[in-house]
Order: structure tokens, then C-alpha cells, then sequence
């Protein structure tokens, strides 16, 4: 196996990539559903808007745990391959 071919990701950082893209995606969304509930007048502090515009800071929170989880899970990863010698 040459040296510049990427390794493929395993299962738990497929799954860890796809949770990371579902939360910051849904908090993006958030935050815009948030923006323009305000440019039309809506109050967002009641209701269901109450949830949407408290989700980016809990979804945003998770992602970036996810995403260091993710980290740590591919650098142990990439640490047996080198070692056992691919």
C-alpha cells in the first residue's frame, strides 16, 4: 500500500461524521428560522420558537463535542495503523 493512499473511514467515524453534519446543520437552521422569525414580527421568547432559538445553543455545544470525539477516534485509529504497519 503507497504511502499517499488515504485511509478509509470505519463505521463509528461515519456515524460520528453524519451526527456532527445533523447537528450543526439543524442549528444553522435554527438560527436562520430564528432570524427571520424576527424580521417578521414574530416573538420568538414563547412557544415553539422558544425551543427553536434555544436549539443552536445546545446543537452547536454537541457538535463541537462530537467533533473532538470524532478527533480522538481517528487519531487512536491512525495510531494502530502505523503501528501494526498498515
Amino acid at each position: 500500500m503507497a504511502n499517499d493512499t488515504p485511509v478509509p473511514l470505519n463505521r463509528i467515524e461515519r456515524i460520528l461524521r453524519n451526527m456532527i453534519a445533523s447537528a450543526a446543520g439543524l442549528s444553522i437552521l435554527a438560527i436562520i428560522a430564528t432570524i427571520v422569525g424576527n424580521l417578521s414580527g414574530v416573538n420568538t421568547r414563547e412557544g415553539i420558537w422558544l425551543t427553536v432559538t434555544v436549539l443552536p445553543f445546545v446543537g452547536l455545544t454537541i457538535a463541537f463535542l462530537l467533533i473532538v470525539a470524532f478527533l480522538v477516534v481517528s487519531v487512536v485509529r491512525r495510531r494502530r495503523l502505523a503501528q501494526n504497519g498498515g
